[in-house]
């Protein structure tokens, strides 16, 4: 804009981009509890919790040009979580340019996963106990530690020669990412790079959670998995072709125990549901958000903030099992049969 065309807007008229950048959402006075938590995803006082924690390290430098305090950029983050959508955030917050959204988004998701040493870890020598006996409680398998599966986040084509890599068996492209939740749905530990091709074993096999069960850091603790991973004395999966009521009890008690990794995905999706509808940016920007995700799930169970749906909540449709491939007979005998033979004979 010209100085001469500013020079004859009225007292009452304003440029756009100034008059854009006055209108800003107070959602802690808009909104009660419960529909700043269905449009945010977390509650008033997590966010002001995030606010204590990060805030000092997003707040602007300046205050020319109206910038965007640490509170309005965590709102402006989790409102995008809560979309996948710039354009949402751009019409639902504060009318800011998209490149500004982007920028905020990206700033807060660093942040925000940059704390995953804090509250993303395997459960400590205290923690074990507690944690096997909640998994105990749900069906009689005994020193579970947690449940291990993967889910697959969408993604546009990355492009390149590479490509096809992200494409899944059900044909779109995603990251295949690997979760290990408590019985409590607390996740313990995440990977969240490789592509959607990749089986769910060579993710395990790859991981440093693996070197560190076959040192025997956790022993005798073990994971519980799905048919898609070997059996190993430190992860079990189900029997294939249970003979005897004792392997079906197995079956049975593993199946149900193992289930909070599913009920895990269904609800890290409808709090962030940017996890289900995909995301729309370049990979490398992806794992960091979901790690951000999955730091926000584990605050928000830290702090018992429940996830409140919006007026359309998701349908989390559960991955079918790619089975892998193993001498049965042998691993049953060596890895499962002491087991089954002192918790679920008779």
């Amino acid at each position: 804009m010209s100085v001469s065309s500013l020079s004859s807007l009225s007292d009452n008229e304003t440029p756009l981009r100034s008059r854009r950048n006055d209108i800003k959402l107070n959602a802690f006075e808009k909104y009660d509890d419960k529909e700043f938590r269905a449009r945010f995803r977390v509650s008033k006082e997590t966010v002001l919790y995030l606010d204590s924690v990060i805030g000092s390290t997003i707040k602007p430098l300046t205050k020319r040009n109206r910038s965007l305090q640490p509170v309005d950029q965590i709102l402006i983050t989790l409102r995008y979580y809560a979309t996948g959508s710039y354009q949402r955030v751009i019409g639902d917050i504060f009318h800011i340019e998209q490149p500004t959204v982007h920028r905020i988004v990206h700033r807060v998701t660093e942040k925000i996963a940059n704390m995953r040493s804090l509250f993303i870890n395997m459960p400590t020598a205290e923690e074990r106990l507690e944690v096997a006996n909640d998994f105990y409680a749900i069906a009689g398998f005994p020193r579970v530690m947690g449940a291990i599966d993967c889910t697959h986040i969408k993604i546009n084509s990355p492009g390149g020669a590479q490509s096809e890599s992200f494409r899944n068996r059900k044909g779109y492209f995603s990251l295949n990412v690997q979760m290990v939740c408590d019985a409590k749905l607390r996740i313990r530990n995440i990977i969240a790079r490789w592509p959607g091709s990749v089986h769910d074993s060579t993710i395990f096999n790859d991981s440093p959670l693996c070197a560190q069960l076959e040192r025997g850091d956790f022993t005798p603790m073990v994971l519980l998995g799905d048919s898609g991973y070997p059996c190993r004395p430190y992860l079990l999966t189900p029997i294939l072709n249970p003979r005897t009521p004792a392997e079906e009890a197995y079956n049975r008690s593993q199946i149900r125990t193992r289930n909070p990794i599913e009920r895990l995905f269904g609800v890290l999706k409808r709090r962030f549901p940017c996890l289900h509808y995909g995301l729309g940016l370049k990979t490398t920007n992806i794992p960091a958000i979901i790690v951000a995700c999955a730091v926000l799930h584990n605050i928000a169970i830290l702090r018992q903030d429940e996830v409140v749906e919006e007026d359309d909540p998701l349908t989390i449709v559960e991955e079918e099992i790619m089975v892998q491939p193993s001498n049965e007979v042998n691993q049953n005998f060596i890895v499962r049969t002491p087991l089954i033979n002192t918790y679920f004979t008779g």
